[in-house]
């Protein structure tokens, strides 16, 4: 298993927040071997959750064009139908997956097709399980147009989520192929997946847990493109 390289300056805030916790517990008296433990300590298990947090394994992606995978690893928060007015234009339905602290936080391609950047939009950090945070959070949004539908995807933060993260070019669409790593997200977060309503058939209901780039999601609804 892979450890993303972004993963090396929060290792150093380890690092140096174990030796101010030293310091201070020096500076309170304790004695050097006391204060050393404790700096440490500190240090070793938030370097070691910075490791595990930052973990990028390799995924086994299904093959099927028609096949539709997870954007992220979580838990399948919400499914609702909706008229989404900001880019599709058109009745969807929403596919919402929550991302615990624990899960991996690397973003997948859910189809293959053109990945367009559509920009980062501000916005508040209401605890993502709020339905409301689909609306009003700060997010980056991507579109996916492929063979048979096209995806909206939202990455979305919470409050402690401080960063969403696009690798592909932000100034230009580029091709992208399903499974691909497109992006992450920091520490906790919400992503959103809305498709045209008559393009696809759900493959999961809410509660179901969720692998980026395995699990398969939805299906191109073929008979709708007969």
């Amino acid at each position: 298993m892979s450890i993303r390289i972004e993963v090396v300056p929060f290792v150093v805030a380890s690092v140096v927040l174990g030796v101010l916790i030293a310091l201070g517990v020096k500076a309170f008296g304790a004695g050097t071997r006391m204060a050393s433990i404790a700096g440490l300590v500190v240090a070793l298990v938030f370097s070691l959750y910075m490791l595990f947090f930052f973990r990028d394994p390799d995924r086994t992606i299904p093959e099927g064009e028609s096949l539709i995978v997870a954007g992220a690893d979580g838990v399948i928060a919400r499914i609702v139908e909706m008229r989404e007015n900001g880019f599709l234009k058109e009745d969807t339905v929403r596919i919402s997956i929550f991302l615990s602290l624990f899960n991996v936080h690397v973003n997948r391609a859910v189809i293959s097709g053109k990945s367009t950047f559509l920009g980062y939009f501000p916005g508040k950090r209401l605890f993502t399980f709020q339905e409301k945070s689909s609306d009003v959070n700060q997010h980056n949004a991507i579109l996916i147009e492929g063979q048979g539908t096209r995806c909206l995807m939202k990455q979305i933060v919470g409050p402690v989520c401080r960063r969403v993260v696009y690798w592909p070019d932000h100034d230009k669409p580029v091709e992208v192929r399903k499974g691909d790593k497109i992006g992450m997200m920091k520490f906790g977060s919400r992503m959103d997946l809305y498709f045209p309503k008559s393009d696809v058939l759900l493959k999961v209901k809410e509660g179901d847990k969720v692998t980026a780039g395995e699990t398969v999601i939805a299906v191109v609804d073929r008979r709708q493109k007969e």
